[in-house]
Formats: C-alpha cells, structure tokens, sequence
C-alpha cells in the first residue's frame, strides 16, 4: 500500500510528465551536483547538452518539468491572502497578471523557431527584417510564421 501510494505521488502531480523526462532531469540534476563539486561552477545548459549530446531545449524542458506546480490561488500568509491578492492591488490588476500567466503559457507551448521570433518581435523589439537576418530566413517567411502564431493564440484564446 505504501508503495502504491510513493507512486502515486511520484508519477500522478499536478501535471503528468514522462517518465524519460523525469528521469532526464534526475540525471541533469545529478550532473550538474557533481560539476559544481569538482568546478565550483553552475553547469550551463550548453554544456550539458554536449555531455549528454541532446539539443539543449530537451535540457531546458527536463529542467522545467521538475519545478513544482504552484497556484496562484494558494494561501501563501498568516491572513490566508491568496499569491494573486498580494501580487496584485485591485481586480484589475490581477486580470493583466492572469493575462500575461496566459500569454506565456501560449508561447511555452510554441516550438523553439517560433518562440525565438516571438521573442525577438515583441520582447526585444526588432523588426520582422531584423528577426529574419538573426534567424536565416526571409521577412516574408518570418512575417507568415509571426501572422500564423498570433491566428493560433487568438483562436486558444476564444475558445
């Protein structure tokens, strides 16, 4: 019984994730524990895609997928505030909150091209002939992909 319920807890969270990227991120883990008591350095996500001869956004997802899942509506103090109320003064600011958590979940769920122009676009304010020149294509394709990504957000967030 015991055993059932240690698994339970260890493969049923909040969110389900597989067990290669769970154990993915056991061994990064692990890596990166021994690299810093050997180097007294942080093992960065480059070299531990060279170690273990992935691409470093399989690194970055096993990463990630180890982070506890927290709400944003858990009591977090003595009065019993919600992380939403003391993030947030009045209704309004919690809706842009709630819409900026929504907008990044969106571009998590992007592939790694689509979230560089994403970012490139919108977070560090270059232009579609800029993104094209950093990402090897053309303003027109950079264009089409930007016009598709933001039909998709649009549609997730309609329905």
């Amino acid at each position: 019984m015991i055993g059932e319920i240690k698994k339970f807890l260890r493969d049923d969270g909040m969110i389900r994730i597989s067990r290669n990227v769970k154990e993915l991120g056991i061994k990064i883990k692990e890596l990166e524990r021994i690299y810093m008591v050997k180097t007294g350095e942080p093992l960065c996500i480059a070299k531990l895609s060279k170690i273990l001869e992935i691409p470093e956004e399989n690194i970055y997802i096993a990463m990630k997928a180890l982070k506890t899942v927290e709400s944003i509506n858990e009591k977090i103090d003595e009065d019993g505030k919600e992380l939403l109320e003391i993030l947030a003064k009045d209704e309004d600011e919690q809706n842009k909150i709630i819409d900026k958590i929504t907008l990044f979940e969106l571009i998590e769920e992007l592939d790694f091209r689509d979230k560089k122009i994403i970012d490139l676009r919108y977070f560090k304010d270059k232009t579609q002939a800029q993104v094209a020149d950093i990402l090897g294509i053309s303003q027109v394709h950079v264009s089409r992909i930007e016009k598709r990504i933001l039909k998709d957000f649009k549609s997730k967030l309609l329905t």
